[in-house]
């Protein structure tokens, strides 16, 4: 198959679901002889700044002379940015190929695979294909039954900000989010995590794992050479540093500074000057929060306006409060984007006073900050990719 014709299987509607649990995963990655069994890797599971997390390390790594690969999601405007070595994407021949493969391996043995468990496959075999020396590997859900939670062992575990996210899947409670986000923790190995829930300590002691609790305090040094902003980066740095210091203390300080310095990790507080624009993935309550502290610190005493759309499963009437709560809010934008549970905008007006977007260069300005947040599904088809990158 080509990638275009890839892509079109891949998003159908058979493939493109969630069902968590790791026997189809295990059993399609046992066709494929487990390439997963073949890599050195560091897992990071949490509610909000796995991507961070993910891409600052991957970042140091390389920098510090290892052929490193990284797995993120959900990705912005093509299925390739999953997928990196050495900070370049899985190219689209590559990245067909290896869909092929997986998907004539799943028909011959009769596995019915999801999107997530497709792309997890697609990245083992990748990976252990190109002789990477440490995949950095971002969960999807959860952490438990994930499909990345296939691996027998890692580097070390790391259990980044937890919040309430998905709860008709993960429990309604920050410490059942936090038993299952705990999974991923693997037998004498390190879990890494700046919050004490008693349920990641309780693995860590069932699996005789150690237990490293961080602040969400760093160096000056290492938060004025990253790259990406925003006072809630200063959690995610902090886990970052210890676990390089912890599992690659081979590393040196001007090594770490570099690799913060190229980190690239767009759509999360994400400044473009020349459209006076910002763009940031906040998906939840929690990641508005933040957003609206970093706006309020980064641009204090701009107008702004907010352009938003989120999928149904989200609690949308709280993010709304915090844009309509904003003193310096100039008009509220709505988008419906591409999606079956896309907010619709009839359904956003029945909560707030909002405008209906058609298009974003309609409304960016020089006197106004655009802030467009929300659904990466969105940034996605909103924003194009000339624009951002």
């Amino acid at each position: 198959m080509n990638y275009t014709t890839v892509i079109k299987d891949i998003t159908s509607q058979g493939k493109f679901r969630i069902n968590l649990g790791l026997e189809r995963i295990s059993y399609l990655l046992e066709c494929l002889e487990n390439p997963q069994d073949k890599l050195k890797c560091i897992q990071v599971a949490g509610t909000n700044g796995k991507g961070s997390v993910c891409t600052m390390l991957a970042s140091i790594l390389k920098e510090a002379g290892y052929k490193t690969g990284l797995y993120t999601s959900p990705h912005i405007f093509e299925y390739t940015e999953r997928i990196k070595i050495n900070g370049v994407d899985i190219s689209q021949e590559d990245f067909s190929k290896y869909y092929s493969k997986v998907i004539e391996l799943s028909k011959e043995n009769g596995i019915n695979p999801t999107e997530f468990e497709i792309l997890t496959a697609i990245m083992f075999k990748y990976f252990a294909d190109n002789n990477i020396d440490i995949a950095v590997i971002e969960t999807g859900l959860g952490g438990r039954f994930d499909a990345t939670n296939v691996l027998k062992t890692n580097l070390c575990s790391i259990i980044t900000h937890i919040d309430l996210d998905h709860t008709d899947r993960l429990g309604n409670t920050k410490d059942k989010i936090a038993f299952e986000k705990a999974g991923i923790i693997k037998q004498d190995s390190i879990v890494i995590t700046s919050e004490g829930y008693e349920a990641i300590k309780d693995k860590a002691d069932e699996v005789n794992a150690l237990f490293v609790l961080t602040a969400p305090c760093v160096s000056p040094e290492y938060i004025d050479a990253l790259s990406l902003k925003g006072e809630h980066q200063q959690e995610n740095l902090a886990l970052v540093i210890t676990a390089i210091k912890t599992v690659f203390n081979n590393i040196s300080d001007d090594i770490i500074i570099q690799g913060l310095q190229n980190t690239k990790n767009p759509c999360r507080f994400q400044y473009i000057k020349d459209k006076n624009l910002i763009i940031d993935g906040a998906h939840n309550p929690n990641c508005f929060q933040a957003l609206r502290n970093n706006l309020d610190r980064y641009f204090p005493d701009k107008k702004r306006n907010y352009v938003f759309g989120c999928l149904n499963t989200k609690d949308y009437e709280k993010m709304l409060s915090y844009i309509t709560s904003d003193e310096n809010l100039n008009k509220l934008y709505v988008y419906q984007f591409n999606n079956p549970n896309s907010v619709g905008y009839d359904v956003f007006k029945k909560v707030v006073d909002c405008n209906q977007l058609e298009s974003l260069d309609s409304i960016l300005c020089d006197d106004i900050l655009t802030v467009v947040c929300g659904s990466f599904y969105m940034l996605n088809e909103l924003i194009s990719s000339d624009l951002v990158f």
